[in-house]
């Protein structure tokens, strides 16, 4: 691995678990094993830096939603968008990336939510869309009625998520467990039509 890729994994972990005030480019680069003005041979500024790993960061959180919905194609649509949510909380606990993204949404820095926002807002937007796409098929393939539309179940559930994983984010994990088990019977008897 080079010095610009190790700055990248290791400034990920600190944004992850510092976000960008705390996050000290001193302890990136004795991290790194380099002095911190070696750091600007590669990136122009922290601000720089920050921004290359999220939209990095954000790259592979949508890797790994796509690898999640391939390894569970042949489940129902409700083990899978289930199993999404679980997969996030998991994923919280042991992966800085999604850490990062998730805490990167819902806590952008503010000197930089300017450039942040839009990244996360796209990231979200693609999302919902792949979400959209699989209410769509699998509603047809498993012939369920679904009382609302494909776009506002996708986004029902996006909102759920957001209820569910901020609990993750604030270290409470029990708690998330407890908003998912309780929102949703809810929600997906709500949106097949039994609430």
């Amino acid at each position: 691995m080079n010095v610009k890729q190790q700055l990248l994994q290791i400034g990920l972990s600190h944004f992850a678990r510092d976000g960008y005030e705390g996050a000290s480019l001193a302890k990136i680069a004795t991290e790194a094993g380099i002095k911190k003005p070696s750091i600007y041979a590669h990136f122009n500024s922290k601000a720089d830096l920050f921004m290359k790993v999220l939209h990095r960061a954000s790259r592979v959180q949508q890797h790994s939603l796509k690898r999640y919905m391939l390894a569970h194609h042949h489940h129902t649509l409700e083990y899978k968008l289930h199993g999404l949510l679980e997969h996030m909380q998991e994923l919280y606990r042991s992966d800085d990336t999604i850490k990062f993204v998730m805490r990167m949404s819902f806590f952008p820095p503010k000197e930089l939510e300017h450039e942040v926002m839009p990244l996360i807002y796209h990231m979200l937007d693609t999302m919902e869309n792949q979400l959209v796409r699989l209410f769509e098929h699998n509603l047809h393939k498993e012939n369920l009625n679904c009382s609302v539309s494909a776009m506002q179940a996708a986004r029902a559930y996006l909102t759920c998520a957001d209820g569910i994983l901020l609990e993750v984010l604030y270290g409470e994990e029990q708690r998330s467990v407890q908003r998912l088990d309780a929102t949703w019977p809810i929600y997906w008897n709500g949106i097949i039509g039994k609430g």
